[in-house]
């Protein structure tokens, strides 16, 4: 019978609008400014540096082993390597970033950058509002406005961030028992 998809479709539409009136968890509306969704634990956008210290340059995690911006798709990482070496956050001597970019335009949130680092310099993040009014230079972040602390990586993602803290803890206690 012609019209029988629409007079389908038209009575889950009113199914669906009068039990938006006594179910709360159905079909709400979010006014978003104010209001927002918290978003799941795996929810991934851009790549933050992490540093362990309260100085962000002394305690960054990278060493500027260059894997991240190699196996980057659409090679938006852009690292120069220090000529000289400075402690880490470990006290070992290591090479630094002097220059670590993501071009954010380009970054399309593979999260390869993340699974190739082996010192778990590089995270995920959940801040998803980064639109500018510029077109080309603002959508470059920096080394400053990708540093982020680790207690702020506590607080967007605390079960993976105890584990990669519990793991590095681990490796450096076997270190200690080794030497």
């Amino acid at each position: 019978m012609i019209g029988l998809g629409v007079l389908n479709g038209m009575a889950v539409t009113l199914r669906n609008f009068v039990g938006s009136y006594f179910v709360k968890e159905r079909m709400i509306t979010v006014q978003y400014p104010e209001e927002r969704e918290p978003l799941p634990e795996n929810y991934r956008n851009f790549p933050f540096l992490l540093f362990d210290t309260d100085d962000a340059e002394a305690g960054l995690r990278c060493v500027a082993c260059k894997i991240c911006e190699k196996e980057c798709p659409p090679q938006c990482i852009y690292i120069v390597k220090s000529e000289d070496k400075k402690p880490d956050y470990m006290g070992k001597p290591q090479f630094y970033p002097k220059i670590f970019d993501i071009d954010i335009s380009v970054c399309m949130s593979c999260q390869i950058c993340v699974e190739v680092c082996p010192f778990e310099a590089i995270k995920m993040d959940k801040v998803f509002e980064l639109s500018r009014r510029e077109r080309f230079d603002a959508l470059l972040m920096r080394k400053d406005e990708l540093a982020k602390s680790n207690i702020y990586y506590h607080k967007i993602h605390p079960i993976e961030a105890a584990e990669v803290d519990g793991n590095l803890a681990a490796a450096a206690e076997a270190k200690k028992k080794k030497a």
